[in-house]
């Protein structure tokens, strides 16, 4: 078997080894190969810097990284990693970690990073004895709010209308719900006033509902609320992926609305430096 990057293997015979690899997952993975184009594209997938086992033509195991600059650093976030079933159990991630590393700091990625569910112990192992640690905890969240009726008015503004900068927490975002990723992806966003004051911001994917992000502007009392119920006079069924533990404030406010809690993940990180 031999380890390469993916930048000359067709887009569909990565899909196949991918929704292999997730079939039976702690959560059920959409199919759709479009969701996965738009959804990685989005995310700044790079191929070249994404590798793959391949045992003869076949992929059998798979490291999917996008690649951008943030925080003063070049990042590889892991994507999707995964290994089709009859070749579980052969360390093949360590092995692909093995060829990846070398290659991703000879490209100029600093630092690696991931997600995984907390549940999946196996994973987590794997991922420490390549040197991966824990730094940050998220909560997901899903259902139908019930935040009361709305007392505000909402905006609805175009991505290069967002002050990014004035927008809190950035840093504590996961990867595909930062900024960055979010300018190719399927959001609306809104501003939300009360008293004609600018209070509060979201954003939503307009296909599935999923809020991106959810940040209030400052601590006036109620804020919060005023800011779910802005989010439920656009949709009541939504999904909140990946709510930084560290933000207590929000996640009471997201456990208050009625949204309960679905799946927890880590993020972790290897600091990788630079090949010499």
């Amino acid at each position: 078997m031999m380890v390469k990057h993916l930048g000359h293997t067709d887009f569909n015979t990565i899909m196949a080894s991918f929704l292999s690899a997730f079939e039976n997952y702690f959560v059920k993975m959409p199919t759709d190969y479009n969701f996965y184009k738009q959804r990685w594209k989005a995310a700044k997938v790079d191929f070249n810097l994404s590798y793959g086992m391949f045992d003869g033509d076949e992929l059998v195991g798979f490291i999917i990284h996008a690649i951008d600059d943030r925080h003063g650093e070049r990042i590889a976030f892991n994507t999707g990693t995964g290994v089709i079933p009859k070749y579980r159990g052969q360390k093949i991630v360590k092995s692909i970690y093995d060829y990846a590393i070398s290659d991703l700091k000879r490209n100029g990625i600093t630092k690696s990073v991931l997600e995984v569910i907390i549940e999946n112990e196996k994973a987590i192992k794997a991922y420490e004895g390549v040197g991966f640690k824990i730094c940050k905890t998220f909560s997901c969240f899903g259902g139908e709010l019930i935040a009361g009726e709305s007392q505000v008015e909402v905006q609805k503004i175009a991505y290069n209308e967002v002050s990014w900068e004035q927008i809190p927490n950035q840093d504590k975002y996961s990867w595909d719900f930062h900024y960055r990723c979010l300018k190719d992806g399927n959001s609306n966003y809104y501003n939300v006033y009360s008293n004609s004051i600018l209070e509060s911001f979201f954003s939503i994917n307009s296909e599935n509902g999923t809020i991106n992000q959810l940040e209030v502007l400052n601590n006036q009392n109620g804020n919060w609320e005023r800011l779910l119920q802005a989010i439920q006079s656009i949709s009541t069924q939504v999904r909140i992926i990946n709510v930084d533990d560290s933000l207590v404030s929000k996640r009471l406010a997201i456990e208050n609305a009625g949204l309960k809690n679905t799946v927890n993940q880590y993020e972790m990180e290897l600091q990788l430096g630079n090949e010499s």
